[in-house]
């Protein structure tokens, strides 16, 4: 068991965002939210559409500037600029952003190879496997495809395909913080499983904490560690994912779990007529 005191990568600290829609209206996103991610951990945060999960994930990656709160990543508060500006390698290179659409978060007008090499050549990282080429080639064998895709643009390549491309990219990095928000959310129900199943082998592989954003609770039990359950921007529960499936106390996080499908239609229909 990790333990929760000195092994806290990532610290949230009553995290609030709006959105401002004109002179009049601003709309509250994210309302005094406060987490904890270990290391080596699977964090899931689920909730419905809306609910602000991936403005909690934009905060932390400094994607959005908080309206107030602290976002603390390995003793560095990312929300102060003066730190920010003083770790901005650390900070762009240790942490990596997966996005749900992998069709608009990888250049159209580059090939696989130069995608995944791209994050080394801004920071001037020089490759452990000699050549940025060589790199990438290992990078996405790592995440399960050959060679033969290097020279491919994303037009050419299947929404899972693309989904590891972008993985592949992050862990050219060696993150040790991997956030994705809803990564699997476009794509095919049989590709979703082999995503998730990529996701799991890896952590397990390197090590790396993930902030896994999603609203299939399915997938958030077989994947997290935890499970924080946000409802109209607030965090309304945090706990292990055993118990929180086996004991929910929050109304909401019973209504989520009330609502997952039952896959055998004969034991859905008796459970109907017991209720």
């Amino acid at each position: 068991m990790v333990n929760i005191v000195t092994d806290v990568l990532l610290d949230v600290q009553e995290l609030s965002h709006s959105f401002k829609l004109d002179r009049n209206i601003t709309i509250k996103a994210v309302d005094d939210i406060s987490f904890q991610i270990r290391k080596g951990e699977i964090f899931g945060l689920v909730g419905e559409s809306g609910s602000g999960k991936s403005t909690v994930a934009r905060c932390i990656m400094n994607v959005y500037r908080p309206v107030s709160g602290k976002v603390i990543y390995k003793g560095i508060n990312t929300c102060d600029l003066i730190e920010f500006r003083k770790n901005k390698k650390l900070l762009q290179t240790s942490r990596q952003f997966i996005f749900q659409d992998s069709t608009s978060s990888l250049n159209g007008r580059m090939k696989v190879a130069d995608i995944i090499a791209e994050p080394m050549q801004i920071h001037h990282i020089k490759p452990k496997r000699g050549t940025l080429r060589s790199e990438a080639e290992f990078q996405l064998y790592y995440v399960g495809l050959d060679k033969s895709y290097l020279d491919k643009y994303p037009y050419e390549l299947s929404g899972g395909m693309r989904q590891r491309v972008a993985i592949a990219r992050a862990l050219s990095m060696e993150p040790e913080l991997l956030v994705a928000d809803e990564p699997i959310a476009a794509l095919d129900v049989s590709i979703q499983a082999q995503i998730i199943n990529l996701f799991k082998h890896l952590q397990k592989e390197h090590g790396f904490s993930i902030l896994f954003i999603a609203h299939d609770l399915a997938v958030i039990r077989y994947l997290c560690d935890r499970v924080g359950v946000m409802y109209r921007g607030r965090l309304v529960e945090v706990a292990d994912t055993k118990e929180l499936f086996e004991n929910p106390k929050h109304p909401y996080t019973k209504a989520l779990l009330s609502a997952i499908p039952v896959p055998d239609p004969r034991i859905a229909w008796t459970l109907d007529i017991e209720n």
